[in-house]
């Protein structure tokens, strides 16, 4: 990769003004009250906030190219109308507020970087339904697009019973379930997010064929006689002990000839690319205790430690996805 020109370097620097302008209107749900059009003082009254602070931020959207500005009236453009204003069927602001949660973690990275471990505080009991709701909801919409390409290559037939761990809102379940038509699924998740879950699966219209089961992956037994498993999105919130121990207990609930899916960043050898996978190595620093991304040969080194003797990376390689078998009896 090109090394940054200092002028790069100051815009990099800077760019976090623009991102804070559109958490802010994101979290102030602003786009919402802009509506079909209206003026500082309107959106300050529907917001409840200061009319002058208000009109600066209207501003700045339409400086960056959120918000268009006609006569003193505000206005949103297609692409916010649509996905960030509640009266759109395609509004992604449930979602989006985990990115909005973010900030407040990755405000500590310095003090991580010190400590080498997560430094901000716990979500509050307050908040926690709000950040946990938020957080299924941008896992549900940013695997949407992927999850049926994945069923696909994991060539999954004749599987009978699957186990989704840490499932969140059964998005891979859900397409594991209609690429597959005999395939049965469970998703094992905390408590709190299986009740979104269920909410999920009903709206998908596969109650009969997706169940749920409640529990913690770091410490509960995932249960026995399953043909095939998935691990998605998981791996990078675990340090190393504990993936080969949640590797150890994927193997027991396979079923002998059984396979366990991995799904997750793979980091190149050299652990600098690819860089959206170097830079969640740092998102995993500043929201959890040990949590990373890992390489190719380390996911294969855990899962030969659990007991799988044949360890694979599917191709394409674009798709993170390791493959391990359990042996047939």
């Amino acid at each position: 990769m090109p090394e940054l020109k200092f002028a790069d370097l100051m815009l990099t620097m800077r760019s976090f003004q623009e991102s804070r302008v559109l958490l802010t209107a994101l979290e102030l749900d602003l786009f919402t009250a802009v509506g079909d059009g209206a003026p500082a003082e309107t959106v300050a009254a529907r917001l409840a906030t200061d009319v002058r602070a208000t009109a600066s931020l209207l501003n700045a959207l339409v400086a960056i190219g959120a918000l268009t500005k006609q006569d003193g009236v505000f206005y949103n453009t297609g692409e916010t109308a649509r996905y960030l204003a509640a009266s759109s069927p395609d509004c992604a602001r449930a979602g989006l507020m985990h990115i909005v949660h973010l900030w407040e973690t990755w405000s500590t990275l310095s003090e991580c970087v010190r400590t080498g471990t997560a430094s901000a505080e716990p979500v509050n009991e307050a908040r926690r339904p709000e950040w946990t709701r938020a957080f299924i909801a941008m896992m549900d919409q940013r695997a949407r697009g992927e999850a049926g390409q994945l069923a696909r290559a994991a060539g999954a037939a004749g599987a009978r019973r699957m186990l989704d761990v840490g499932g969140g809102s059964g998005v891979y379940s859900i397409a594991f379930a209609r690429a597959y038509s005999e395939l049965h699924a469970d998703v094992f998740d905390l408590p709190p997010v299986v009740e979104l879950t269920r909410e999920y699966i009903r709206t998908a219209g596969l109650a009969e064929r997706i169940g749920t089961r409640s529990g913690d992956m770091r410490t509960d037994e995932l249960g026995s006689g399953y043909d095939l498993l998935l691990v998605s999105a998981i791996c990078h919130m675990f340090g190393p002990e504990e993936n080969q121990e949640l590797f150890a207990r994927c193997y027991r609930a396979l079923a002998p000839g059984g396979r366990l899916l991995v799904r997750d960043f793979i980091l190149d050898p050299d652990q600098t690319s690819p860089r959206q996978a170097a830079l969640f190595a740092l998102n995993m620093l500043v929201g959890t205790k040990a949590g990373s991304t890992y390489t190719e040969a380390q996911y294969a080194e855990w899962l030969r430690g659990a007991g799988f003797s044949r360890v694979e990376r599917l191709k394409p390689p674009e798709i993170n996805l390791m493959v391990a078998w359990r042996d047939p009896d």
